[in-house]
């Protein structure tokens, strides 16, 4: 925190596992959200959350205590490569984590009334708030907004500012991930096929902000850098390698969560279904509409009413040929 990287010793593994700090107010709130799903979890007549998701969200929490109690949050004022480190943990695994333990489907489950939690749930603020618009919007904004201004200047100041940012890269992080890696009782249903687009879109941000901090021949934060202790990695320095750790980091955070998408859709049938929506169905009964010359835009392409019409259609381009 402020005033306090000033003092710390040169980081080694050594003072690295030796440097923490308790932070009671994060250690309250992750409590009280541990055993908040835990309840939920348990209050449910017929949960559908499996026990993995639960060590999920548990995993979850367990790692953003670490990240912010440990070396990781304790080096992170004064050198800022450890600083971003701390930020793709908050803003990319710890809400991974925490979005594949299904914390709404838990709250909605263990609710007295499901069926109203749910259409609470799906109404439009809701849905305004956890739209795919939103969570990349909200993602984009917190990554070069306090990479490429002057926040990391003001944050070395504030305390407070520095553990607002904290919750900011988490919530941030969770908006985005939850309709994309999600699949909570939400009324955003994105295809599959346009969120893995949105997870390609999301690396834009990441390789502007690694790009800038990368070329920069200059100190990007002069009073954050003023703050540090005297073995810190010299400023211009610092910020290249936070700026390759933010591009390589970024991006390949993204590509794994791409990945494990992509297995997930391959793996699931149900998921198949779902790769591309609705368009390509609606794409294949118009073409088979046209071709065919039914006019039944509602005909199954895979039906034998279609099979028997895809037949006649070939007959009479045989007779008009002969």
């Amino acid at each position: 925190m402020p005033g306090m990287s000033s003092d710390l010793p040169p980081l080694t593994w050594s003072t690295f596992w030796s440097t923490w700090h308790l932070e009671p107010g994060w250690l309250a709130v992750l409590v009280v959200l541990a055993v908040s799903y835990l309840v939920a979890r348990g209050r449910a007549v017929a949960t559908t959350v499996a026990p993995w998701r639960v060590a999920s969200f548990l995993v979850g929490l367990a790692l953003l205590w670490f990240t912010v109690s440990s070396g990781i949050g304790g080096y992170a004022m004064a050198l800022f490569w450890m600083h971003m480190i701390m930020h793709l943990l908050l803003i990319m695994v710890i809400p991974a984590l925490l979005v594949l333990g299904h914390p709404l489907t838990a709250l909605v489950e263990g609710s007295r009334d499901p069926e109203r939690a749910r259409a609470v749930l799906r109404s439009w603020p809701f849905a305004a708030l956890l739209s795919p618009a939103t969570g990349v919007v909200a993602y984009t904004v917190v990554i070069v907004g306090t990479h490429l201004t002057s926040f990391m200047d003001h944050m070395a100041m504030s305390s407070w500012l520095m553990g607002g940012e904290q919750v900011v890269y988490v919530v941030a992080g969770w908006l985005f991930l939850t309709p994309l890696i999600g699949e909570e009782p939400i009324r955003s249903d994105l295809p599959y096929l346009g969120r893995l687009g949105l997870l390609v879109l999301a690396m834009v941000p990441d390789t502007l902000v690694g790009i800038v901090l990368l070329q920069s021949n200059h100190d990007p934060n002069p009073m954050y850098s003023a703050m540090r202790p005297g073995w810190a990695l010299d400023a211009t320095r610092d910020a290249q390698t936070a700026g390759g750790l933010m591009w390589a980091g970024g991006d390949g955070g993204m590509m794994l969560i791409a990945i494990g998408l992509i297995i997930a859709v391959i793996t699931s049938p149900r998921r198949r279904d779902r790769m591309t929506g609705d368009w390509l169905e609606g794409a294949r009964r118009a073409n088979m509409s046209a071709n065919t010359g039914t006019g039944e835009q509602d005909l199954d392409p895979d039906s034998d009413e279609a099979l028997a019409a895809y037949n006649e259609m070939l007959a009479r381009l045989h007779r008009r040929e002969s």
